[in-house]
């Protein structure tokens, strides 16, 4: 791999592809606008230049508060073409999220969309280390003093000289600081290198079957790694075409599918589920889409799948050991399942999560990743030693995730260790529970979390916080529903009715501030549940 830089160092590649193909479109938006290979090269190497000018230099890490857009991705390629550390900053964080992600990145330098700058100005006396900003898109003059009291205005930059850097990268050199979504707790910084920026849209693009002639249609966010590496890069590697759209609308996806003739996309989450949900249509079918990654493929894979004449491809990753499971796009659908090992990049183990020692087939137990090429996971986690030496034990990434592997070597995730609740010396998965929740015909979002017990603080209860399709939902009706399709251990002790779950932008659930809320004045307690109990054994 460290033999050929121009096949897994991003500025090269970008080099490379406006070089052969300078007057083909790379970027396109739904919102107007196109840009060619060439002319995004040039760009890439003013805005390189401007950074340069300001003091971003090779290794210094850059947070990037942007939305969807060209200038995202000029900034992108700039830092990577620098040898700079992109530091992708989730465009709802505020005051201590922000915080955290710029103090603990060591970030010195931010560049963000003007509408973020208020944002940014609150939190400038917590900032210590941020000593310059780079505002894209507003000539508002910034109202306090700190570092975005005199911004760079990200259009001088792109009027900046078109130099090439002269930087030498390599694919072991660090990339980007990716903070993981945070669904368990406070997010770590994984430290990427670019080998493992590149091996993600590597794998992506041969298991998808994807080629030159594709469009891939990108609505996730640029500053998930699904929307920045399996599609734009990988966008870039094929020469390809990227249809970048500003965010996600269930209303909107076909339509921008339809009019910017898109081959391939993304879903994540409950995207999936709210696209089933529009209004059906006799043409649903006549697209150009004919693939999707869709993270988790649902119970309804087969009808969606016929309903837009598309094929849905599932795989599981996570952000610091790259996606080392993907489904046969060639074979059927398998809910549940995340396909079959990348054995040509990834060596996996299902352990007993306490010894490390492989359970057999059928047991549930950790899942546990190593690579097989160097350079191709995270380098480590920002700041946190402990954690890396402790995620790494016994050479192996400790995923966190209780998985599966069934006799024919398929892999099924079961759920988030720390997901997985005891009640009454029973282990129960919130999934399995969310998926039965799911079935009724009523409920369009579940999230299971276990509980501290009113009566013993070492026991669990299992508390279901459910969002209904439309109009209200009867609690009771739903735990009886449940009552017959699950264990008595598992049947929710606890439901709660909200309008919305809170999430990350890439649809994640954030269960632990459900944990944090538990039970409240709304929530609905199961009368049977909470009867006294009449000793071992009772039956309900």
């Amino acid at each position: 791999m460290a033999s050929a830089p121009d096949d897994w160092v991003i500025g090269a590649m970008l080099r490379r592809q406006a070089r052969e193909r300078p007057d083909a479109v790379y970027l396109e938006l739904t919102t107007g606008g196109r840009i060619t290979y060439g002319q995004m090269d040039e760009d890439v190497d003013r805005v390189a230049t401007g950074l340069g000018g300001i003091g971003v230099g090779f290794g210094d890490r850059v947070l990037v508060m942007m939305r969807n857009s060209a200038a995202y991705l000029q900034c992108w390629l700039a830092l990577m073409r620098l040898g700079a550390v992109i530091v992708p900053v989730n465009t709802a964080f505020r005051g201590d999220f922000l915080d955290y992600v710029v103090n603990d990145s060591g970030g010195t330098t931010l560049v963000a969309d003007a509408e973020f700058l208020p944002v940014v100005e609150a939190s400038a006396p917590r900032l210590p280390g941020l000593s310059s900003v780079v505002v894209v898109g507003s000539d508002a003059a910034p109202r306090t003093d700190g570092p975005a009291a005199v911004p760079i205005r990200f259009e001088e930059l792109l009027r900046a000289p078109a130099r090439d850097p002269g930087v030498v990268v390599t694919p072991r050199d660090a990339a980007s600081i990716l903070y993981t979504s945070g669904t368990t707790g406070r997010s770590k910084g994984a430290l990427l290198p670019h080998g493992h920026q590149r091996l993600n849209p590597h794998v992506y693009i041969d298991r998808l079957g994807l080629t030159s002639e594709d469009a891939i249609y990108c609505c996730l966010p640029l500053f998930h790694a699904n929307g920045l590496l399996l599609q734009a890069y990988g966008a870039m590697i094929l020469g390809a075409r990227l249809i970048l759209a500003p965010g996600f609308s269930a209303s909107g996806w076909l339509g921008d599918i339809r009019r910017h003739g898109a081959t391939a996309t993304n879903l994540l989450g409950a995207m999936t589920e709210f696209v089933w949900r529009q209004p059906e249509r006799p043409d649903d079918s006549e697209t150009p889409l004919r693939i999707a990654c869709v993270v988790p493929v649902p119970k309804f894979g087969e009808a969606f799948q016929r309903r837009f004449g598309m094929r849905m491809v599932e795989l599981y990753g996570a952000t610091e050991i790259n996606c080392p499971f993907y489904m046969p796009r060639d074979e059927p659908l398998r809910p549940g399942s995340c396909g079959r090992i990348i054995d040509e990049w990834f060596e996996v183990r299902i352990a007993d999560p306490e010894t490390d020692e492989p359970v057999p087939d059928g047991e549930v137990g950790e899942l546990l990743v190593r690579p097989k090429a160097a350079w191709t996971t995270m380098l480590g986690y920002v700041n946190q030693p402990d954690a890396t030496v402790r995620t790494w034990r016994n050479l192996w990434f400790h995923t966190g995730d209780a998985f599966r592997r069934d006799p024919d070597g398929y892999y099924a995730f079961v759920d988030r260790l720390k997901d997985s609740l005891r009640r009454r010396g029973e282990n129960i998965s919130s999934f399995e529970v969310e998926q039965v929740l799911l079935a009724h015909p009523g409920v369009a979002e579940a999230a299971v979390v276990g509980v501290r017990s009113p009566t013993d603080e070492k026991e669990q209860e299992v508390m279901a916080f459910v969002v209904p399709q439309e109009g209200s939902l009867d609690p009771g009706e739903l735990a009886d529903f449940c009552a017959g399709r699950m264990p008595a251990f598992a049947t929710p002790r606890y439901i709660e009715v909200r309008a919305a779950l809170p999430k990350t932008q890439t649809q994640k659930v954030l269960k632990h501030l459900l944990r944090e809320q538990g039970v409240g004045p709304n929530t609905w307690e199961n009368p049977v549940i909470s009867k006294p109990r009449q000793g071992p054994g009772e039956r309900r």
